[in-house]
């Protein structure tokens, strides 16, 4: 077997001097806000054993000798060899079963199977509009907050209910802009994409327009208690003190504490506001709230919380590549989210996402545009490099769904995503 240079070890297994690399569960959910980093006390160990059951520790940077440098499934968690014989996400075919689903969680609602009105490009210039608005609606709002300490939410109400025709028109103009980067402060990104994802989730179940509005508003808010949470504590880039990381999780509390005051409480945004870091396994905050016990809308957006997170770029993080994000999301199904919503947010935003970069088996690059719900492994691309990762003349639309075979007729297929910045390719920077 080859050789790894990491281990999965259990945390009663851990010493003084391990580099620990990866969680069995994500970063944000702990006070460990830096990706990686050296156990330095008995403090880290008992602070790790009261987040994880496994970790995973670096053999080469590790500073003892008696770290194993080869793997085992043998004792490895019980989750974890269930995923290893797993087959990759590329390879799955998820069952469609939207109405399903859908009838199980939302049977007193009547649902509804949306069909496409309009393409990508026909959108993408109505779409830009429509973020420029809420983005602008909801900076409005927040700058009221810290100036007088209202929470008003008239203007939100009005940008949401154009974002919401646009997703339902085609969600991939919404989903293509909600995972670009920008300048704008990690929060106030986070709360207009998370707007954009939970609706188009949401579209994928086949909600009603009345609910998607609701959760639109919810996904722009779930997170507005950390309006409340010192800014230095939010971009601090070291591990949080367990004061500082209390702190952190009462943005829940203030988030309630500041919807109650506007005196409309929505129930489906308070849920989302209290319960979106709840976790499926019982583990999350701050009611510790175990599979059904958890709203529906709060598991909703518990899942658009987690994978904006890591998919953007943070003080304290490294950003993943959509396609990544998506892999790391499957991973945790069943464990920190309801399995079955995790498979049916995957096929709302792909396996291989809007703005996903990706290289092809002739070795081009380019970056997915639409497709991605439709057609899973073969969406319409943007083709920016060529074979020797050179900016190509001219870029060019390839619709994997009609071609089939490289100019020297080899199969052409996606061969991997890559992280945002490969090869110097942003996909906010491309001019189309």
């Amino acid at each position: 077997m080859a050789e790894l240079t990491s281990v999965v070890t259990a945390v009663s297994d851990l010493e003084i001097g391990m580099y620990v690399t990866a969680l069995d569960r994500p970063w944000m959910e702990t006070s460990f806000m830096v990706q990686g980093f050296y156990i330095t006390s008995q403090a880290d160990i008992e602070e790790l054993e009261r987040h994880c059951k496994f970790v995973y520790i670096d053999v080469y940077r590790s500073k003892l000798g008696n770290v194993r440098r080869t793997s085992r499934v043998m004792g490895r968690p019980k989750i974890l060899q269930q995923r290893m014989q797993e087959p990759a996400i590329e390879t799955v075919k998820f069952r469609s079963r939207s109405t399903d689903i859908g009838k199980e969680l939302f049977g007193h609602l009547k649902l509804k199977k949306y069909e496409d009105t309009v393409g990508f490009g026909e959108e993408l210039g109505r779409a830009k509009a429509v973020f420029a608005d809420l983005s602008r609606a909801f900076a409005d709002m927040m700058e009221k907050f810290l100036a007088d300490s209202v929470l008003d939410l008239s203007g939100i109400r009005e940008a949401v209910n154009p974002m919401v025709e646009s997703v339902l028109r085609n969600p991939d103009a919404c989903v293509w802009l909600a995972g670009l980067r920008n300048e704008d402060g990690y929060a106030y990104r986070h709360a207009v994409s998370a707007s954009a994802w939970v609706v188009a989730f949401g579209r994928r179940l086949g909600l009603p327009a009345v609910v998607l509005q609701r959760l639109a508003t919810g996904g722009l808010l779930f997170d507005i208690g950390k309006l409340r949470v010192p800014k230095e504590l939010l971009e601090k880039c070291e591990r949080l003190t367990p004061g500082e990381f209390q702190l952190l999780k009462s943005h829940v509390e203030f988030g309630m504490e500041m919807l109650k005051d506007t005196g409309t409480l929505n129930r489906t945004v308070a849920d989302m506001i209290e319960s979106h870091h709840e976790r499926h396994g019982g583990h999350g905050y701050p009611h510790g709230l175990k599979g059904d016990d958890i709203p529906v809308f709060a598991r909703i957006a518990a899942i658009v919380d987690c994978y904006d997170a890591i998919t953007s770029q943070r003080p304290y993080a490294t950003v993943l590549s959509p396609g990544h994000a998506v892999k790391k999301m499957y991973a945790w199904r069943g464990v920190d989210f309801q399995a079955e919503l995790v498979e049916e947010f995957i096929q709302a935003v792909g396996v291989y996402p809007a703005g996903t970069l990706v290289e092809l088996s002739n070795g081009e690059v380019g970056v997915v545009q639409s497709g991605y719900r439709t057609r899973g492994l073969r969406p319409q691309l943007l083709m920016v490099l060529d074979q020797n990762k050179q900016p190509l003349r001219e870029m060019h639309p390839v619709d994997l769904g009609a071609v089939r075979q490289d100019a020297t007729g080899a199969a052409l297929d996606i061969s991997t995503s890559l992280e945002p910045g490969s090869f110097g390719v942003y996909a906010d920077e491309l001019n189309y």
